[in-house]
């Protein structure tokens, strides 16, 4: 059998994105036959031993799984957290399959985040030359200013010598006290949309994410989550230009 990344092993065996996976073998945590790995090693799924964090990888085909979920304020988008903050995997019940997030959300924002247990779209969705959108809905404390939009949308410094990509801005509401913007971005910096409103004088007060890749946020609830539709699913892998995938577990809404 031809030889395959190891990282890749680990991301189609449903335990943790590529990108994670590279990281757990940067730091030592992976071992091919009880022998630690290094970057761009390689192993035969189905004859070789790998274990993660001594957990044993399955070379077995895995069920996918694609959900949506409605991320509240207040919770952290890691599968688990050192400082005992609220985690969205105990919005997960009756989810049998280790899904993780694809990109994250902080902790004070809200609205769409999506998990699959399918390593290569999530890899795809996270790549930054892929720049798959993402729309945000914003309420700043602040009057808007064309001049903030146009700065906006052209692209700011976020920290030194880091620009953000350029984007779309449109205002939704302008009030004395209040401005409500929706934001499409192409890229996915650390707190990006509140770096860019703090560059321009603006105090984000409210943060939404309403869409990730055409995929939208609906009718779900804060909390809530639902399995992708045939739809939707092939929306996401057209933005990301992959093909449909066997091995898909169905299911619905849940809460």
């Amino acid at each position: 059998m031809e030889l395959i990344r190891i990282q890749k092993i680990i991301a189609d065996s449903g335990y943790c994105s590529r990108r994670r996976a590279e990281q757990l073998i940067a730091d030592g945590e992976v071992k091919l036959n009880g022998h630690p790995v290094k970057l761009g090693d390689k192993a035969d799924p189905r004859n070789d031993l790998i274990t993660v964090c001594g957990e044993k990888i399955s070379a077995e085909p895995n069920t996918l799984r694609y959900i949506k979920l409605y991320k509240p304020r207040g919770y952290v988008t890691t599968m688990s957290d050192e400082l005992g903050r609220k985690s969205v995997t105990e919005l997960l019940g009756g989810i049998d399959e280790r899904v993780y997030p694809i990109g994250r959300l902080d902790k004070n924002s809200e609205g769409l985040l999506l998990l699959t247990n399918d390593g290569s779209l999530a890899n795809d969705i996270m790549h930054p030359k892929k720049h798959i959108s993402k729309t945000y809905r914003v309420t700043v404390a602040e009057k808007v200013t064309e001049d903030m939009i146009n700065r906006l949308m052209a692209g700011v410094e976020i920290e030194e010598n880091v620009v953000t990509a350029p984007c779309v801005v449109t205002v939704k509401t302008n009030d004395a006290e209040r401005t409500v913007l929706e934001f499409v971005i192409y890229e996915g910096k650390n707190r990006q949309i509140r770096r860019m409103c703090e560059a321009v004088g603006l105090t984000v007060k409210r943060l939404r994410r309403t869409s990730v890749g055409g995929v939208k946020l609906g009718m779900l609830r804060p909390g809530t989550y639902a399995d992708l539709t045939e739809q939707e699913l092939r929306t996401l892998r057209s933005a990301v230009g992959s093909s449909s995938s066997p091995n898909r577990k169905k299911g619905g809404k849940h809460r």
